[in-house]
């Protein structure tokens, strides 16, 4: 059933209509993965305050460094090829941005790009 506050529904719904995809937790999060790994870590941000997401990224990255320099408490790039989104119901993660980056941290994940 949807949540029309939480903004990670629609995200979530997306990420398990992809092939072969099994949901668990990690820590406070919710992550989504494939045989070959997780793609999606999704949940409460930090000390229960907004909702993060984190996507394994490679050809968005230049959009995540670019968003990450001009939004730094937004968007942070790790080192190893994650992004860290966060947001609120009221300021939603972009929709435009979280089915690209989803789309291609699953693809990458599964070995397809």
């Amino acid at each position: 059933m949807s949540d029309s506050r939480d903004p990670t529904y629609p995200i979530r719904e997306m990420a398990t209509a992809f092939e072969e995809v099994v949901t668990g937790t990690s820590c406070n999060q919710s992550s989504f993965k494939t045989k070959r790994g997780s793609f999606l870590f999704i949940g409460p941000g930090a000390k229960g305050i907004g909702f993060k997401a984190m996507f394994k990224l490679k050809g968005s990255m230049p959009q995540a460094e670019t968003l990450a320099n001009e939004k730094p408490k937004r968007f942070e790039v790790g080192s190893t090829a994650w992004v860290t989104t966060r947001f609120s119901a009221e300021e939603p993660l972009p929709k435009k941005i979280w089915e690209k980056w989803l789309e291609e941290s699953y693809l990458i994940t599964e070995k397809k790009i």
